[in-house]
């Protein structure tokens, strides 16, 4: 492989402790090294640029039969962008809200990005989620099974059995090749088989006889029983609805007292995903009736160690939400008379989508826009906080660099209000209007890669430019010390001039030259034999399932061409 060297630009890398400095950076062999350490490199003139490691997004909803429904569901939505034609090794790729998997790798690798996690894999439909990450170029995934409605879990949590949840989780993500521990709406989806929720962490699971906070509290323990290298990864209860915060302050006080136990750097044993959507009060959705909770929330996640957050910032777009928590779906398409399609996974999960307009004239949508904004505006370690869009729920992942405009220029911000019609009304009933903080390029990088990647133990191949790390890097055409329009940011960072993935070139001058050298993230966590957890697999299966146990297994390189296997070992 061809040495690099990119000289001269503005680094930051909050893992090295450089903030804007003028430093070259060094590839050799695929990996960062010193510059001292290569010869007769090719030279990228990075004068006046921005350089990065490679972007880590940890949630977003990417692959999947979910996502291929939505595909389907929305014509309208490949109107929205056309079509690109292929173009050099680019093929054709399309989309907006849903994108294809082709435009999915090619617009992630725009904007710098290099790895990213599907965050809500159906078991059962492991197989589908591996094709089109298979499918999907350039960028490096992983994708997190859901367990939060699944029977097994419920039945061994209901008896607090924490060594055969651990024995099962270690099982699942071996069979469907997953990477981490997802819980979405625990014990809400399963209820939703009743047409019943669960809008409290303590109302009961019907006939499994189990709460939400017996649910979290136990997947928590099991996952550090295991010492995973993501920690419980939560999609909490009562979604969307005003009022809910005491709801995710509840879920997040179940963390407390817990230790990580994981060889993997990360700090903490919850995140919580998408907290937009949980941090709101009042009793509607009027101008009268709602108010964000955002700084409250943060209180309290600030004071803790052993949490981390995501944002699910709304972009104010026309976009496709999915979502594995159900009876919201059902309650979403009630709200706006949408198209709305509903499905059950056996003893697994559940999913639905509806399209939704964030409408920026209307009061609610600019409301949420300013409670996903105040989010990481009030975060004090941005290490902890990491950008996402709950790509497509709260609207495009294509919209990041738009979220980092709002974050890093309050006069964005500004400008966003003076346009809103209620934009008065959402000063009075949100925060966004005391808040003149303004997040920095370096804080940017902790929010996008070295905080993310940290969380998921992956700062061993991401998130810097530390020598012998994977040479992820992007290069971007923004000047800091002279940039002044914050239009300048939206733009600089959706068009990445320059990318390497594993010191290959996948971007030279603002194009597209290699379809990547991707792989698949799993984890495989050994557990000792666990004689009672094999029956009852063998038993559901045999009683439940539409497939035998031997037809479950993702497995061979038609869905894994080029694994990358994180080995667990919790035999001890």
């Amino acid at each position: 492989m061809a040495e690099y060297l990119i000289k001269n630009g503005f680094v930051f890398d909050p893992v090295l402790g450089i903030n804007g400095d003028k430093t070259d950076i060094a590839i050799k062999d695929g990996r960062f090294v010193e510059t001292t350490d290569v010869s007769s490199p090719k030279v990228i003139d990075a004068t006046g640029m921005t350089v990065m490691a490679g972007g880590v997004d940890v949630h977003a909803h990417v692959a999947g039969p979910k996502v291929n429904v939505g595909r389907n569901f929305r014509p309208e939505d490949k109107l929205k962008v056309k079509y690109e034609p292929t173009k050099g090794v680019r093929r054709m790729a399309g989309g907006f809200s849903v994108p294809t998997t082709l435009k999915t790798g090619y617009a992630y690798a725009q904007m710098g990005y290099t790895t990213v996690m599907e965050a809500a894999m159906p078991p059962l439909y492991a197989r589908h989620v591996h094709e089109e990450m298979r499918d999907t170029p350039i960028i490096d995934e992983g994708a997190y099974p859901v367990f939060g409605n699944n029977w097994f879990v419920l039945e061994y949590l209901k008896n607090h059995e924490i060594e055969n949840t651990a024995a099962y989780i270690a099982w699942l993500l071996r069979v469907t090749k997953g990477f981490a521990v997802k819980n979405v709406n625990p014990g809400g989806t399963e209820a939703w088989g009743w047409g019943l929720n669960c809008l409290t962490v303590h109302d009961p699971v019907p006939y499994f006889d189990i709460t939400p906070a017996e649910i979290i509290r136990g997947l928590i323990e099991a996952n550090e029983y295991l010492g995973l290298p993501h920690c419980m990864h939560v999609h909490g209860n009562d979604l969307g609805n005003p009022g809910n915060y005491e709801t995710t302050l509840d879920t997040l006080k179940l963390a407390e007292g817990i230790k990580p136990n994981s060889k993997f750097g990360r700090d903490e044993v919850l995140h919580h995903t998408h907290l937009q959507f949980h941090s709101y009060g009042g009793d509607s959705y009027s101008s009268k009736g709602f108010e964000s909770k955002s700084k409250e929330v943060m209180d309290y996640v600030n004071k803790q160690d052993n949490i981390t957050i995501d944002l699910g910032v709304v972009t104010l777009d026309e976009t496709t939400t999915m979502t594995a928590d159900g009876p919201f779906e059902h309650h979403l398409s009630h709200m706006n008379h949408l198209k709305w399609a509903n499905s059950d996974v056996e003893l697994e999960t559940a999913a639905g989508i509806v399209p939704f307009i964030y409408n920026p004239q209307s009061f609610i949508g600019v409301a949420q826009w300013a409670v996903g904004v105040e989010l990481a505006l009030y975060a004090k370690d941005p290490m902890k906080c990491f950008i996402t869009t709950d790509h497509p729920n709260a609207g495009p992942f294509t919209r990041y660099p738009r979220v980092m405009k709002w974050l890093m220029s309050k006069q964005a911000r500004d400008d966003l209000l003076a346009s809103a019609k209620y934009g008065d009304k959402v000063r009075e009933r949100c925060y966004i209007g005391e808040l003149d903080r303004e997040i920095s390029l370096y804080e940017i990088a902790m929010m996008t890669r070295a905080g993310s990647a940290k969380a998921l133990g992956l700062a061993h191949l991401y998130g810097s430019l530390k020598p012998g790390l994977d040479a992820d890097l992007a290069v971007y055409d923004y000047n800091p010390e002279t940039a002044d329009d914050p239009e300048l940011i939206e733009q600089a960072f959706g068009n990445a001039r320059y990318l390497l993935k594993r010191g290959e070139v996948i971007i030279n001058e603002g194009e597209v030259v290699s379809n990547g050298n991707k792989r698949t993230l799993w984890v495989d966590a050994k557990v000792n034999e666990n004689a009672q957890v094999e029956r009852d697999i063998s038993e559901k299966f045999l009683r439940y399932y539409t497939v035998t146990q031997n037809n479950y297994e993702v497995a061979g390189k038609h869905y894994l061409p080029n694994p990358y296997v994180i080995e667990v070992d919790a035999t001890q």
